[in-house]
């Protein structure tokens, strides 16, 4: 089993567990105003994203040979899955397949900010949607992978979290941990909306 490490690398990665306490904090004043509607839809959106990632991560991985046993069932993939190590898959990608992990990254990017966007009209409140959504699918992305080919392992294995602009590398329970806060910022941060009718009026 992979003992624990607590770096991620390059170096400037580690500071992403400063972003959900910079996130509460500059939300602090004056809140959020988003329903739980707004939240729970881009939530379903997220979760649903993240599988899709998972899958296209598993169909890429098999593409290039580093997936085992997935001709077969998916009981063949998870009792090979011990010798997989996503962490240097990075280095047997041909340059065509990595180009595209790289754009499709980019794209994943620019889906949740389109997803941010159209839930809220104010700009606090789309970061705050684009951080809410982005920590729930990258949690869903290895919920994902678990449920369909039992990796990761444990929370100790190593990943590729990222490409752009190099190569991100932690082991798993870094993102869920910095995911995790997000969404607790996030939520701490949330305003109670009421709403106010006045009788007798009908609206337009």
């Amino acid at each position: 089993m992979r003992a624990f490490q607590l770096l991620a690398q390059p170096w400037w990665v580690n500071l992403l567990v400063l972003v959900p306490f910079a996130v509460f904090l500059g939300f602090r004043r004056g809140g959020l105003r988003l329903t739980w509607i707004q939240l729970g839809a881009a939530a379903v959106f997220a979760i649903a994203f993240g599988f899709v990632e998972a899958a296209v991560v598993v169909y890429l991985r098999a593409a290039v040979g580093l997936l085992h046993g997935y001709l077969g069932t998916l009981a063949d993939v998870r009792r090979s899955i011990a010798s997989y190590d996503q962490s240097k898959s990075i280095n047997d990608f041909p340059p065509s397949l990595l180009a595209i992990e790289v754009w499709r990254e980019a794209a994943t990017i620019i889906m949740l900010a389109c997803v941010a966007i159209l839930s809220a009209s104010r700009m606090r409140e789309r970061w705050a949607v684009f951080l809410w959504t982005f920590a729930i699918w990258d949690s869903a992305y290895y919920a994902g992978l678990w449920a369909t080919i039992r990796w990761p392992a444990s929370l100790r294995e190593l990943d590729v979290l990222f490409l752009i602009p190099v190569p991100w590398v932690s082991q798993v329970w870094f993102p869920l941990l910095v995911s995790g806060l997000m969404v607790l910022a996030i939520l701490l941060n949330k305003k109670k909306i009421y709403t106010v009718t006045c009788p007798g009026y009908r609206g337009q």
